[in-house]
C-alpha cells in the first residue's frame, strides 16, 4: 500500500506537468474565441440586429423564406433552436431546477 501511494506520489508532478502541456494550446483557442463571441453588442451593431430582423419579419409576410436553399434553412433552424435552448437553459438556472418552481 505505501508503496502504491509513493508511486501515485511520484507521477503526480509528471502527470501535471503533462495535462498542462495538453490544454494550454486549448485554452489559449478558447479565450480568443471567448473575447470575439461571448461580448455584448456594440451600439454599432444594434441597428444591424434591428434591420435583419425586419428582413425575418418581412420574409415571413411574403412567403420569400419558401426560396431559400435548404443549406441555408438548416442553417436558420439551427440557429433558432440554438436559441431556444439558452431560453430553456436560463428558466432552469433562474428557477433553480428542471421541474417547478419554488413559490
Amino acid at each position: 500500500m505505501a508503496q502504491l501511494i509513493r508511486n501515485a506520489i511520484e507521477k503526480t508532478p509528471v502527470l501535471l506537468n503533462a495535462a498542462a502541456t495538453y490544454s494550454k494550446p486549448r485554452l489559449v483557442t478558447f479565450w480568443h474565441y471567448a473575447k470575439v463571441e461571448l461580448v455584448p453588442p456594440s451600439p454599432t451593431e444594434i441597428p444591424r440586429a434591428i434591420e435583419s430582423l425586419r428582413k425575418i419579419i418581412t420574409s415571413a409576410r411574403t412567403g420569400s423564406f419558401k426560396n431559400l436553399t435548404v443549406k441555408e434553412a438548416l442553417l436558420n433552424s439551427l440557429v433558432a433552436t440554438e436559441v431556444c435552448m439558452w431560453f430553456y437553459v436560463g428558466e432552469i438556472i433562474g428557477k433553480g431546477g428542471i421541474v417547478g418552481y419554488n413559490v
